[in-house]
């Protein structure tokens, strides 16, 4: 007897069957993907317990103020510094840069100081005035780190004992500390209206050596100006920008709307504009290669006269023009007949987008999920900020020598500034410091800061894309609810878009947290690869750079195919209620069946996106221009400002981000569409039996067999 052939497995899955019972999104559904949600929760529990320690042993001040050389803080309540708010440097010169500063790293004694120094004065200059004028002696002791009743000690003594500075000059605070007041006078740099000044140890110093001792503090003084103006100018303008972003939430809202009547309109002209630049472009390349005949060295070819820096050389040949218009007539004819054998498709694709803007009329709950998604996002982000500040600020004072010649073998070995001047060190190594450099310890917890650092971050970029994730699966339910009412709209379920939140809390969080946890890995390894290229770019040879550049391009195309995977997956999963590897298996299995479809609708839909962004964004730009630089004082009188880009581009970039937010929402409608407009075709014929639940307005288009007439209100 004869065996039975088995038939081979189709490599595009099998297509959707009718099913009489299938109405939609599977209401009687299961928990899915129970596992990876246990995992997700037991990192949601550990993320809290890694806040609470982080709470416990960090301490954000040590961010916002100030530390001395004792690792005291500036300005704060209760400590005898509460009233000495600034960070004052003995020895300006020993510092390297600004950033130094900043992070306090400076090789010099630091102390806290009530105000800067607002004038030349040196410890030799108190010494010679003490009988004359005891003032001097006690305005210059306030920037020593304990007061003296006379200055009686040797310049030498000071400086051994290392308890005031040889010299102060005029300063400004700014950050919280006291930087040089550096001007400009006749095109002079100057500090204190001085060129020259003493620096307290017999050398005479300029300007320039305390501006490159300092590394361009003029232009940190500088940025506190421009910060002063951009922070008037934001509260000149700050009611005009925020009625620029609601003029800009209603244009988005309006432009969804009517997609339904100008989507096809905008695809057409956009195409006839594209064809119309290019035949301009034959017609310009024709022009130039006919002018060029007859002149000399017009005829030579591209490979007469080799490789040349100058382009111009090339534009000088007839051959270049004629490769130019020959090219640009095969793209031309491409065009025109992509258009030509793809318009059944096409029209397919607006109709689509029409029937994308009616859901949205039908479901207007879906445009106030975007501010929902905001809140998630900005509660993820400020936990992880909240905690990578207090684990950064964890720990205790450290301190380390520091030696201005860097000649000391004990250099950057840890100390106790107590005792310091007392060691064996402080004699071996003349002049050398112990100065706080950071906070840390040596228990356990210490030592794995840089790894709960790297949990921190894994943990945040898994709770972003949870949140995108739930956002695209719940949208995906409720845009389903309206594709598969068979009457629309009274048989769209009530409450569509708080019943699709629920379904995907309730039953898949798993499923959610299992699509979000392998983009987070890939985001992940992409963070990694950016940080390795960064420590190792001066060591690395071209064969690691192109290594590594091409690792970059592949896990930047994996995580752009994953995402568009993920996307569609939550849309079969707030359909039929699967497990995430089975709703992705079908959502592919179904996109390659139509993949044709696909390609059309993707690009139709970016173009659409892409316009509708450029369209509204571009608008209320306009008007914010002609506002700010007080161009319609007939309709409106504009406010003066110190500078126009500055509100502009909070409007421009805020209405964009709005833009986006509403855009997106008709994007994962059109994705959800389309999802179940495929499915649509495979299960139904059109029959009575089996109508479709298309809208009449797609029934013309696909012209398959004589559909059923369906009572919907359009």
């Amino acid at each position: 007897m004869a065996q039975r052939r088995r038939k081979p497995p189709n490599v595009k899955g099998e297509p959707r069957t009718f099913d009489p019972n299938f109405k939609g999104p599977v209401v009687n559904r299961s928990c899915t993907d129970v596992l990876c949600f246990i995992i997700f929760i037991l990192f949601i529990i550990g993320y809290i317990i890694l806040g609470l320690i982080a709470w416990v042993n960090g301490d954000p001040r040590r961010v916002a103020y100030p530390t001395d050389s004792q690792g005291h803080f500036c300005g704060q309540k209760g400590t005898p510094n509460e009233n000495k708010s600034i960070l004052f440097y003995f020895n300006l010169f020993s510092c390297t840069s600004p950033s130094v500063m900043v992070n306090l790293q400076c090789p010099t004694t630091q102390i806290c100081v009530s105000k800067c120094p607002e004038k030349f004065l040196t410890y030799v200059e108190t010494q010679l005035l003490y009988k004359k004028d005891k003032n001097s002696w006690t305005y210059y002791s306030q920037f020593c780190k304990s007061p003296f009743s006379k200055s009686d000690r040797t310049l030498s003594q000071i400086l051994m004992d290392d308890n005031c500075p040889a010299a102060i000059f005029p300063s400004k605070p700014f950050l919280q500390r006291c930087f040089p007041d550096f001007s400009t006078k006749n095109g002079t740099l100057t500090v204190g209206n001085k060129t020259m000044f003493e620096d307290g140890k017999g050398k005479t110093r300029n300007a320039g050596e305390l501006r490159a001792a300092a590394n361009h503090i003029n232009k940190i003084l500088d940025a506190k100006s421009l910060g002063t103006k951009l922070f008037e100018d934001y509260a000149t303008t700050w009611y005009w920008i925020l009625t620029g972003l609601i003029i800009t939430m209603l244009l988005s809202w309006i432009f969804l709307i009517l997609l339904r009547f100008t989507a096809g309109f905008l695809f057409w002209v956009f195409m006839s504009g594209v064809i119309g630049v290019i035949g301009y472009g034959i017609w310009h390349c024709y022009k130039e290669y006919n002018n060029l005949r007859g002149q000399e060295n017009s005829h030579l070819t591209i490979y007469d006269i080799g490789i040349q820096t100058d382009i111009s050389m090339y534009l000088q040949l007839r051959q270049t023009w004629l490769a130019f218009m020959i090219i640009l007539c095969i793209l031309e004819a491409l065009v025109i007949l992509m258009l030509i054998f793809l318009r059944n498709r096409i029209r397919i694709s607006i109709a689509l987008l029409k029937e994308g803007s009616k859901a949205i009329r039908y479901v207007p709950t879906t445009l106030i999920y975007p501010v929902l998604t905001f809140i998630f996002l900005s509660i993820c982000i400020c936990y992880w900020a909240v905690i990578a500040v207090y684990l950064a600020t964890s720990g205790v004072p450290i301190y380390k020598i520091i030696a201005p010649a860097g000649q000391c073998e004990h250099e950057n070995k840890t100390c106790d500034p107590e005792i310091f001047n007392t060691t064996e060190i402080s004699k071996a190594c003349p002049g050398s410091q112990c100065i706080f450099a950071f906070y840390g310890g040596k228990s356990v917890y210490h030592q794995y800061i840089p790894t709960l650092q790297t949990f921190n971050l894994f943990v945040f970029l898994w709770l972003i894309n949870f949140v995108f994730a739930l956002g695209q699966c719940t949208l995906a339910g409720a845009f389903a609810s309206y594709y598969w009412a068979l009457e629309k709209p009274e048989d769209i379920p009530p409450y569509p878009l708080f019943t699709a939140f629920g379904r995907a809390i309730r039953y898949h969080t798993g499923s959610l947290a299992f699509g979000s946890l392998i983009l987070a890995l890939i985001q992940m390894f992409r963070i990694v690869l950016e940080y390795l290229d960064k420590r190792l770019k001066e060591s690395q040879n071209n064969i690691s750079k192109f290594l590594q550049c091409c690792l970059k391009c592949c896990f930047w195309c994996l995580e752009k195919a994953v995402k568009f995977l993920n996307r569609n997956a939550y849309v079969m999963i707030a359909i039929h209620g699967k497990n995430f590897c089975r709703s992705a298996k079908d959502a592919f299995n179904l996109l390659i069946r139509n993949v044709l479809k696909v390609a059309v609708m993707d690009k139709v839909t970016d173009f659409v996106l892409i316009l509708g962004k450029m369209l509204v964004t571009g608008c209320i730009g306009v008007l914010a221009f002609l506002l700010f630089t007080e161009r319609l004082p007939i309709l409106i009188e504009g406010p003066s400002l110190n500078y126009y880009w500055v509100p502009l581009l909070t409007v421009v970039i805020g209405s964009y981000l709005i833009a986006h937010g509403f855009f997106s929402v008709y994007a994962m409608c059109i994705d959800t569409l389309f999802i179940c407009f495929c499915e649509d075709l495979e299960r139904n014929d059109g029959s009575t039996e089996k109508p479709y639940f298309i809208t009449p307005t797609l029934h013309g288009i696909l012209n398959k067999k004589q559909l059923v007439p369906q009572k919907q209100k359009e």
